[in-house]
């Protein structure tokens, strides 16, 4: 039982990966929405662009689905054949009952599903004359059969989580404070498993219908905000809180409580920190900066995070976005909120309470924050480079070569993926691994969810990690083999 829910604890924490798909492009088109919309430039032919984006959603899932899951390298027969699935699996959904709706979810499970059986039959032998339809091609073959199986099973099934799914979208919709207090705290307290996505799927995507003017029929926080809901966005205004006001204060709570001698080095991390939450929306480097060090002061944030979003929403402010809280994202949003000025003084407010509260806890706890770490005495064998190595570096091919040392060689490592900032990896032993000397090389944490699931905190650099790992994985399995 326990390797059972160990196993699915790592697939579903994959999920997460599905969202870097529709995060790229949605903000593109939600800021060429609101531009050329009707209420500014008013240019139909360019803001049409941001309405084929969102109400096509679900195909950007697909897409994501397919990446996290299938273990292809070059993706393109397995995204093809998930499109082409995806196209019968709709067609088929609203023959068989036009009162369904699978949405994102829908996405996500054909997306999993051709992702599964490209993993199963890419190396399937087959007689000579059908080689053309074997290895990378089979599941494009396949999809047809796997879209119509998958459209049987929901259109007989779906139809009790779709109403489970509804209820709970009323009810968290009509809760007022106590569904937005619990949405934005599960969407900080989750991070750590990368889960979180999997809560905004339904609450951004799917929570809520609004039917336009003429006549098209809209779901989710963000699309029906876009759309011009007026009843859509309460959900949203807390995250101008934690964006804008909440990360930075923390920033400069770390700062302040560094040791003098660190002061400068904390200065410039938690600068970059603050200014890419501030304008960029992502919030992970500074989050982990105290995550593992005080799980205490984690808890606080989520729930602050939860108390600003009821704070402004009983003030009655209400302010969506395209799908970021960064002042850009404020500042092109406005006009189409309600009290939208009252994220500034109510997040002022919150500036002072994250500072207060993170610089006492810090100190009284003795919290082992960037610039306030215990000095640690360093062995003999730790090279000079290694010890000056910071997240800032820009050394991708020696820190890819010790984590890969330290995560037990190319042998213990089976897979390697990556999402905004972690790697994701799945290996056969995560107990051999040494967390201490993968974060020497300014990895900012080592996350086990199971035996063989292991998460490392990168930052926004992860990627060209991640590329330099697999070029090193590919040599030395070469070697090996030679």
């Amino acid at each position: 039982m326990k390797r059972f829910l160990n196993k699915m604890m790592q697939q579903l924490s994959l999920l997460g990966k599905t969202m870097l798909v529709p995060i790229a492009v949605m903000p593109a088109a939600g800021i060429l929405g609101l531009l050329f919309g009707p209420n500014m430039l008013n240019v139909p032919a360019i803001s049409n662009i941001s309405n084929i984006v969102f109400s096509n959603v679900d195909y950007l899932f697909l897409l994501g689905a397919v990446s996290a899951y299938s273990k292809s390298k070059d993706k393109t027969s397995v995204m093809v054949a998930a499109v082409v699935a995806y196209m019968i699996f709709k067609s088929n959904l609203e023959l068989l009952n036009d009162t369904l709706n699978a949405g994102v979810f829908g996405g996500i499970i054909v997306g999993a599903c051709i992702a599964w059986t490209y993993n199963k039959t890419y190396k399937v032998k087959v007689p000579a004359f059908l080689s053309f339809f074997a290895g990378e091609k089979c599941v494009i073959t396949l999809s047809p059969v796997v879209a119509l199986i998958l459209s049987y099973i929901f259109s007989l099934l779906w139809i009790y989580p779709q109403a489970a799914m509804n209820q709970f979208g009323f009810w968290l919709g009509g809760a007022g404070a106590i569904g937005i207090f619990l949405f934005l705290f599960c969407n900080r307290a989750l991070i750590p498993t990368g889960l979180h996505q999997v809560l905004n799927a339904y609450i951004l995507f799917e929570m809520g219908e609004y039917t336009t003017s003429t006549g098209e029929v809209i779901r989710g926080e963000i699309p029906r905000f876009m759309a011009g809901d007026p009843n859509a966005g309460f959900f949203w205004t807390g995250f101008y809180i934690i964006m804008m006001f909440s990360i930075p204060a923390i920033s400069y709570a770390i700062y302040k409580t560094a040791q003098d001698k660190k002061k400068q080095e904390v200065k410039g991390a938690m600068t970059a920190g603050a200014l890419t939450s501030f304008m960029a929306t992502v919030t992970e480097p500074i989050e982990f900066s105290f995550l593992f060090a005080s799980p205490k002061l984690y808890i606080i944030h989520s729930f602050y995070s939860g108390l600003g979003g009821v704070v402004l929403y009983l003030l009655g402010a209400r302010l969506g976005s395209f799908n970021g809280a960064s002042i850009i994202d404020y500042v092109l949003s406005f006009s189409y909120g309600d009290k939208a000025w009252l994220v500034i003084p109510v997040g002022v407010v919150f500036f002072v309470l994250y500072y207060v509260t993170f610089k006492y806890i810090i100190i009284k706890d003795n919290v082992q924050t960037p610039g306030h770490e215990v000095e640690i005495e360093i062995g003999d064998k730790v090279s000079e480079k290694e010890k000056n190595l910071k997240l800032s570096h820009g050394n991708f091919s020696y820190m890819a070569k010790q984590i890969i040392k330290n995560c037990g060689g190319y042998e213990n490592i089976v897979t390697l993926n990556n999402c905004m900032t972690r790697l994701r990896l799945e290996v056969k032993d995560a107990t051999i691994l040494n967390d201490d000397n993968i974060k020497k090389t300014g990895a900012k944490g080592v996350i086990k969810l199971s035996n063989t699931s292991v998460q490392i905190i990168i930052g926004t650099d992860v990627v060209k990690v991640k590329d330099e790992m697999e070029m090193q994985l590919d040599e030395l399995r070469k070697q090996a083999d030679a």
